[in-house]
């Protein structure tokens, strides 16, 4: 969800600038500095003891965050104020939320993840501001597109726990996460509606494979041999599909 958008705005905005070499390691502190900043909030906020990982985390995150520093000042000069503010913001807000939720233990609630997708498909728009100067207008059809497409598959997953929970008949079987994924999916069909009348054939083709895929796994989740499939298999194939909708996608914005 990070690092795809990101290729896919550095392939669309035909241009090369040293800073989005900024952009990518920037992300990539910001996310690995996630874990060291969560044992660092339980160890201040939860454990009335110290604790042995707390040394770790407390120098791995040192390091991450210097890597972020530098990146940031190489960016503050190459990004316009506003925009750096803006999305300076929008990095510090989800942190002290990724840091709320797991400290809380509930980084596994979908409200959360679904708001995470959104903000790790937005390094599209980090890497287009890198390489052009600005965001381009195709730059947010991108990142909506590939927004809607993790959302659906987040909704796929749950879909999926919630049966194979079911299965093993530890809980009563829930539906809601079923529904919202075919939610989901209905709207993505409604952005393909949308794609042919525009013409955006390749954008119409990287919806329907979508919709198919998560359909089809949709219809998979009531057989119970399907459910017994490793999870790693699951993302591997999530992966590749996302893959192949982010290629279409280039194609069409192209």
């Amino acid at each position: 969800m990070l690092f795809t958008p990101m290729v896919c705005a550095a392939i669309l905005a035909r241009q090369a600038h040293w800073a989005e070499l900024a952009t990518l390691t920037a992300a990539f502190a910001a996310l690995a500095a996630k874990d060291p900043m969560v044992v660092l909030a339980r160890q201040w906020l939860v454990w009335k003891q110290p604790h042995p990982e707390t040394r770790d985390a407390a120098r791995w995150f040192a390091a991450w965050m210097t890597l972020l520093l530098v990146s940031g000042v190489v960016l503050i000069a190459a990004w316009p104020m506003r925009a750096t503010l803006a999305l300076g913001a929008g990095v510090g807000m989800l942190s002290a939320l990724a840091i709320l939720v797991n400290v809380k233990n509930r980084q596994r609630s979908t409200l959360f993840q679904i708001a995470s997708a959104l903000a790790l498909t937005s390094s599209s728009l980090t890497t287009c501001l890198s390489a052009t100067g600005a965001i381009a207008p195709w730059c947010w059809s991108l990142w909506l597109l590939l927004a809607m497409q993790a959302t659906a598959g987040i909704l796929v997953v749950h879909a999926r726990l919630d049966a194979r929970i079911a299965l093993r008949g530890t809980a009563p079987g829930s539906e809601q996460f079923r529904r919202a994924a075919w939610m989901a999916l209905a709207m993505m069909l409604c952005a393909a509606a949308a794609a042919v009348v525009l013409r955006r054939g390749w954008i119409a083709l990287a919806l329907l494979v979508a919709v198919t895929g998560y359909a089809y796994d949709l219809r998979r989740q009531r057989d119970a041999a399907a459910l017994q499939m490793p999870l790693t298999a699951v993302g591997q194939r999530a992966l590749a599909l996302s893959s192949v909708f982010a290629g279409l996608l280039i194609l069409g914005l192209w």
